[in-house]
């Protein structure tokens, strides 16, 4: 799997790259701002960037606009945001309009390896995933009536953590349940949304999309 590496901190960049190529990742080029980013990705053509939210020329948001132009003009390439902060409408601007092939952690994750590189693969292989934190902020905002009322509790949780990417598995073991319980809430989901007729990751990122969107 072919990864562009861009942050304008020389030794969080550096360590992101071997962590990447000690877990295998073949880590094609490194950027230390958005316009050398966008270059070296139109050049690679990678399978995913891990893209800083703030980086020069401007130090703004440049890395997450980078990361919606990657999106747009190269929509094969997929795109792992990565924020020093929690800033939840950045999360949902990346997300909402296509949530296939795109990811928004917070910088801390990185240190979680085995998390990190899965959230790496799940978004190159065209899944979504959302920082916890950011999911957590979602669920107890003040929201109007919309369509995940008709979720259970239990479908509600269950969805929360689709949102920040976990595998059924992954899921089953947070909830301490077997793996046939989680299917069984997930085919509830897609069913209670009116997610049918697509792939399984397919519809996973569209009912990532509708709880965003709730």
């Amino acid at each position: 799997m072919r990864v562009i590496v861009a942050d304008d901190a020389v030794l969080l960049r550096e360590g992101i790259v071997r962590l990447m190529q000690e877990a295998g990742f073949d880590v094609v080029a490194q950027a230390g701002d958005a316009d050398d980013l966008m270059r070296k990705v139109r050049a690679h053509r990678p399978d995913v960037a891990i893209v800083d939210v703030r980086m020069p020329p401007d130090n703004t948001d440049d890395g997450l606009r980078a990361a919606r132009l990657i999106r747009s003009e190269l929509p094969e390439t997929s795109v792992l945001v990565l924020s020093q902060y929690i800033e939840e409408e950045y999360a949902i601007g990346l997300l909402e309009g296509n949530a296939e092939g795109v990811g928004y952690l917070l910088k801390d994750r990185v240190s979680d390896v085995d998390r990190f590189t899965d959230a790496v693969r799940r978004v190159a292989q065209g899944g979504s995933v959302l920082d916890p934190e950011v999911v957590n902020r979602l669920v107890g905002r003040r929201r109007e009536a919309g369509p995940l009322d008709d979720l259970s509790p239990r479908e509600r949780e269950v969805l929360a953590a689709m949102a920040e990417g976990r595998s059924n598995s992954a899921i089953a073991e947070q909830m301490v349940v077997t793996e046939r319980a989680v299917e069984k809430h997930v085919t509830s989901i897609f069913s209670k949304l009116g997610l049918g007729l697509a792939s399984e990751d397919h519809r996973r990122v569209l009912a990532v999309l509708a709880f965003l969107n709730d």
